[in-house]
């Protein structure tokens, strides 16, 4: 688009660049509103705040401060005004540059923003791309699942028995290498059930046969990729003092059981326990098939070129998730970097491919959502929002009041249009198969 007073040209790497030359008349507001700001913070002699004229403080400060105070209001009301009129979607804040500010002459500058990328070619999507590859709960899988909920349920007994696989040992534990405790090498009324791997290869099998009163000593070698560097793969020296052994006994698997478990038969508890574990398998059978379908279908397509900022943004949100994932591991980012033998330079190169992927996954929902004209009523959004004030506990104003605010309206409203989006495409795309 090109006019008297602006130029638009878009660049590479979805960026925009936009030329104003704007007139001293068309200034004239701005610059009225600055000789106001000027007399305001810094009044003249013998006039009001705010009240001397161009001429008075143009004499006092001279023009140029005059203009240069206009100009960031100048800059604002074109680039927001031609943004709104040509519909461009910019993104973070743009790029200024002043070519010519001569008071009471035509001011020019250049504004370059980056804006969201487009699909320009999408796969077709009118028949299915993938299948929902659905799988029936076997007898095995659902009798596992009874029988850790028995674990759940097992009783610890005191036995002055030796220690076999299937029971649980209490010790007080040491670690020491080459004579000295390591940091955390000590553990009172640890309580390790032998049946079960240990993240140290072996121990559980070094106490078997340990009876109440006994003290085991034994080296074993720490897995080398522990997140404690000064540890991994090093020889260390245990200090076990068996403080009790007990035997676990399992509850019988019969209609007392079921009742325990708020069901009136063991019947009924196998058929209870297969229904939820086929509804799990089916939503995670159906979420595999969305992943699937999104990943074919953006790979399918084709994109304008994704901006730098875009892309940085992103990888600074995927590594923000992981060391959330870290941190809930109870390790340290650091740590984790050293596990894996990366800098956190490395990681988010690692991110650059998996951050490009999800950000046109966005873009291509959203040319989805024109397509399939999926839009969320006011109405709508009120229903959510009434539904999740439900529940809230009663006295939390705090988060009542974020309900409520502007911002979480509009991120219910994305939320429910990318949920109609997401349907009216599995519908057309996902197959189904046993």
């Amino acid at each position: 688009m090109e006019n008297n007073d602006l130029n638009i040209k878009y660049l590479p790497n979805s960026a925009v660049e936009m030329k104003f030359v704007v007139s001293p008349e068309e200034a004239k507001p701005y610059i009225d509103q600055a000789v106001a700001e000027i007399s305001t913070h810094k009044p003249l002699k013998g006039f009001r705040p705010g009240k001397a004229g161009y001429a008075d403080v143009a004499r006092e400060y001279g023009e140029m401060l005059i203009w240069e105070t206009a100009l960031e209001r100048i800059v604002r009301a074109k680039y927001v005004k031609t943004v709104l009129d040509n519909s461009l979607e910019t993104i973070g804040s743009p790029k200024i540059s002043v070519e010519k500010i001569t008071p009471n002459q035509p001011l020019e500058f250049t504004v370059v923003a980056a804006i969201m990328p487009k699909v320009t070619e999408v796969m077709d999507y009118s028949k299915p791309l993938v299948e929902t590859k659905k799988h029936e709960v076997s007898d095995e899988e659902r009798n596992k699942v009874v029988e850790d909920l028995r674990k759940m349920r097992r009783k610890e007994v005191v036995t002055d028995q030796a220690a076999t696989l299937d029971d649980l040992t209490l010790i007080d534990l040491e670690i020491t290498k080459e004579g000295v405790v390591v940091e955390g090498g000590t553990s009172k009324n640890y309580k390790v059930y032998l049946n079960e791997p240990h993240y140290i290869p072996g121990f559980s099998e070094q106490l078997v046969g340990a009876k109440k009163g006994d003290k085991k000593e034994f080296e074993l070698t720490f897995p080398s990729d522990h997140f404690n560097k000064q540890l991994s793969g090093q020889m260390v020296k245990f200090t076990a003092d068996v403080k009790d052994v007990y035997k676990l006994e399992l509850p019988a698997l019969d209609d007392e059981f079921a009742k325990s478990m708020g069901l009136e038969n063991i019947e009924k508890l196998n058929e209870t326990i297969r229904k939820n574990m086929q509804e799990e398998a089916d939503h995670k059978a159906e979420e595999a098939a969305e992943i699937e379908l999104l990943e074919k279908l953006t790979k399918g397509s084709k994109f304008t070129e994704i901006p730098d900022i875009l892309v940085n943004e992103e990888v600074h949100r995927m590594i923000h998730e992981m060391e959330s994932a870290v941190e809930e591991q109870g390790m340290q980012m650091s740590d984790y970097l050293a596990s894996i033998k990366k800098t956190m330079d490395q990681l988010k190169l690692d991110f650059v491919p998996q951050a490009l992927l999800r950000i046109q996954t966005a873009v291509i929902l959203k040319e989805i959502a024109r397509r399939e004209n999926c839009e969320v009523s006011d109405d709508e959004v009120d229903a959510e929002i009434d539904r999740i004030l439900q529940h809230v506990k009663p006295g939390d104003t705090e988060t009542k009041e974020r309900v409520l605010t502007p911002e979480y309206r509009d991120y219910v409203g994305a939320r429910l249009k990318n949920q109609k989006t997401l349907k009216a495409l599995k519908d057309k795309a996902i197959g189904s198969t046993v």
